[in-house]
């Protein structure tokens, strides 16, 4: 079934909730009022009404491919990795300007290369002994970047997860995309569990909820303490991360500025950093 099939059956209820959405923010013009309204989304119910009215059962993977392919661009400049082509958002695809309420999926967090994301992605780049030979999770994957890194820098293996089934599918588009064999996708919640021994655990631009940092921190102590695995976190300053207090933890390895054009994208962000545990304030 074709995802304009499966739409019509939430396109009521969906086009309800934005218009109380957009009473709520305003936003600059293009993708950022698109963003601003899906992010409004899901602090409502849409994120359990939606299910229930479209998901991506709807589809098959080759129907879910192919959308992404018609509705991204080939993104490889203006930005911190050009060594890296993604298949993004930009303002030549239909869904920068688009109605929110027209897009069939759960928020395309995926197609954004976040700026968190671009710093670790840049730094695993730069320093390749850091993954080479390891076994790698990419938590919140989103587009693959920071796990395309790794796998470029000689990591043995690479786990890309993210809860989103499409993100997994855009990963492994863009995994092909820079020649690269497809990585074991996981759309498990990990956050919680005993992912096994990993030995490095990539994270970028995830704390940006008190509750999810709280619970994150939390994880990636015992993945520390229970299998030694190393943890790089990239984050360009949100107050989640900044104002935490297992910042009294971290190390920062590496800042990198951002290009103009992801400032503008991202409400005046001048840089973005990478961060890792202390192992031996950790272990305490």
């Amino acid at each position: 079934m074709r995802y304009y099939e499966c739409k019509s059956s939430y396109y009521s209820f969906s086009m309800t909730l934005l218009n109380e959405a957009r009473l709520l923010c305003i936003a600059p013009r293009g993708r950022g009022v698109m963003l601003k309204v899906v992010s409004t989304f899901r602090l409502s119910y849409l994120k359990s009404i939606r299910r229930r009215y479209f998901s991506t059962e709807c589809l098959d993977e080759e129907s879910i491919r192919r959308f992404i392919y018609e509705n991204t661009k080939i993104v490889e400049d203006h930005n911190l990795t050009p060594e890296i082509k993604l298949r993004l958002f930009t303002p030549d695809c239909r869904f920068w300007f688009e109605r929110p309420e027209l897009w069939p999926f759960d928020d395309p967090y995926w197609a954004i290369y976040w700026p968190g994301g671009q710093a670790l992605s840049r730094y695993l780049l730069d320093n390749p002994g850091v993954s080479l030979g390891k076994s790698v999770l990419d938590l919140g994957s989103g587009c693959g970047a920071s796990a395309i890194a790794a796998k470029l820098c000689g990591a043995d293996q690479v786990v890309a997860n993210d809860i989103d089934s499409v993100a997994t599918l855009a990963t492994c588009m863009n995994f092909k995309l820079n020649g690269l064999e497809s990585p074991v996708c996981v759309t498990d919640n990990m956050i919680g569990s005993d992912p096994g021994n990993f030995d490095l655990i990539l994270l970028g631009d995830m704390f940006y909820d008190e509750t999810l940092a709280c619970s994150l921190h939390a994880w990636l102590q015992h993945c520390i303490k229970a299998h030694n695995s190393q943890v790089l976190i990239g984050d360009p300053g949100r107050a989640h991360f900044e104002e935490h207090g297992f910042q009294r933890l971290l190390q920062k390895l590496a800042e990198f500025e951002l290009p103009k054009s992801v400032r503008e994208e991202n409400y005046g962000l001048t840089c973005s950093s990478v961060w890792c545990y202390d192992q031996q304030l950790t272990l305490k």
